[in-house]
Formats: structure tokens, sequence, C-alpha cells
């Protein structure tokens, strides 16, 4: 299982191909911009069930194909598209920030080092590790038993070095930058203090309108 430092493994590592789990077009400018210094090879993969309401996806992938036009990188998307049932169904009722990711951590990078290993990839990565809002370690802890179980190497490197570039790179670019994670949860949690202003402004509306009918 590799891990970015060694001279000598940067230089071995430039000859082989690196199989990039993308969780969205923003977050995969930075990492790209690494990788394609370095002179690796990536072939990208779009696999996130988690994404929701289906508009919002939409959107995430018109954002995710200009940005691998733009870097000229090969894409696998992973069928079926949007999986908002498959992830619901493992989700269940750990709608928490603590028990759902987790859970979408795991169902990500399983079926990314799984697609990795079937199609002779030499390392697999995940973009997830740009995001200062993501669970770094445990991303990292993750992709590193999903090496093991399928016998495959984990190239780890912490890309949050590049979120203010990744950031300022996509406003130039004027590419689509998601307001959320991109599950339902996530998309509420967002906007919990609105949603409790606009209760309250229902309940205040709702003792007035029976006022006016004493």
């Amino acid at each position: 299982m590799y891990a970015i430092a060694p001279l000598d493994f940067l230089i071995n590592i430039c000859s082989m191909d690196v199989f990039l789990h993308i969780c969205c077009g923003p977050c995969a400018l930075y990492p790209l911009e690494v990788f394609k210094e370095r002179g690796i090879r990536v072939t990208g993969f779009f696999y996130n069930p988690n994404i929701h309401p289906y508009m919002e996806f939409e959107r995430r992938v018109k954002a995710l194909e200009e940005v691998v036009a733009l870097n000229r990188v090969d894409i696998v998307w992973a069928t079926p598209a949007y999986g908002l049932r498959k992830w619901l169904s493992l989700i269940g009722d750990k709608s928490s920030y603590e028990t759902r990711c987790p859970i979408c951590y795991e169902m990500r990078m399983d079926e990314t080092a799984k697609e990795a290993k079937k199609r002779g990839f030499d390392l697999f990565s995940t973009t997830l590790l740009y995001s200062k809002y993501q669970r770094h370690e445990l991303i990292r802890k993750i992709c590193e038993a999903k090496a093991r179980k399928y016998g495959i190497d984990f190239y780890y490197e912490d890309f949050r070095v590049g979120w203010k570039t990744g950031i300022e790179k996509a406003v130039d670019l004027g590419i689509y930058r998601q307001p959320y994670c991109g599950c339902i949860f996530s998309e509420q949690e967002r906007y919990l203090k609105r949603l409790k202003r606009l209760e309250s402004n229902m309940k205040e509306k709702e003792v007035q309108g029976s006022e006016s009918h004493a």
C-alpha cells in the first residue's frame, strides 16, 4: 500500500495507471492537476449514489463532463447512474452525520476498489481526499481496508493543501459548485436555520388565522 513521500516511489508511479473516484467536478480539479504535473495517467470513475435529488445529480454530471473534457481524462460512468433507492436502503434510519457518512464512504470506496481491480489498474484513489468538509482520516482508513480486501494498492495524498487553488480554478472556469455534500440529509442540514424560521412563521400564521375566525 503506497503513501506519497519517497522519491523512488514517485518515479515508479509515473508508469502506473490510477483509477480515481471522483465525487464531483470542482473537487477533481486540483487532484487532476497534481497527477498531470507528475505525469501520472488517470481514469476517472463517477460512482456517487448519495447525490440527490435527481436535478442536483444531473448538474454535477454536467459539471464533471466539463472538467474531464478540459483535462482530457477518460471517465467511467457507473451504472445504474442514479442510485437513490440503493443508497437509502443502506442508510436506513442512520441519517445522522456520525452514522451515515461511514456507510456512504464504504459503499463508494468498495465499488471503486473492486472496479479498479477488475479493470486492471495499478492503483485507486479518490477526490474525497481533497475536501475540507469530508472525514479525511476515516476515508483514508476505509480505502486502505478496501485495498487489502481486493488486492490493489491505494494512492494516498492529502489534496486538501490545494483547497483554495481548486476553488479559484472552478470559479475562473465557471464550473458549477454544489452547495452541499450530496445527500438529502446534508441538504436538509444546510437549511436547518431557515427551516426553523419557516416553521416559526408557519406557526405564527396558523395562530393569526385562528384568531381571525374567532
